[in-house]
């Protein structure tokens, strides 16, 4: 079964096959991307590799990462929510929604309490 190289390939997915394990390569993925709470790993152009053992999926990603911080993001409505609400410009409608990370309500309250 292995030879001196190595592994015998055929030898080996037909070992697996009657394992019922099966395996893939996912062709013409252009990133995969992980999320986590405080910033993302994105792999560009990598290789994605699908195992299929037991009715269960595993997608294994080769590739390197790069790191994204997360940052808050604030809709332009949401903005505009606060500058109406609050009647202040757009800048300070912007600021005080990053302050309350995002929070109209809590926006608008801080604006009309200053």
């Amino acid at each position: 079964m292995f030879g001196r190289g190595g592994f015998d390939s055929k030898q080996l997915k037909k070992m697996m096959k009657q394992m019922g394990i099966e395996m893939e390569e996912l062709s013409g993925v252009e990133e995969a991307v992980i999320k986590l709470s405080d910033k993302e790993l994105v792999f560009k152009n990598p290789q994605v590799q699908v195992t299929e053992a037991q009715g269960q999926k595993t997608y294994q990603v080769i590739g390197e990462a790069q790191e994204e911080e997360l940052g808050l993001e604030i809709s332009e409505e949401d903005v505009e929510m606060v500058m109406e609400q609050a009647d202040v410009d757009e800048e300070t409608a912007r600021k005080a929604l990053e302050e309350t990370e995002g929070n109209i309500a809590k926006s608008v309250v801080n604006l009309e309490k200053s």
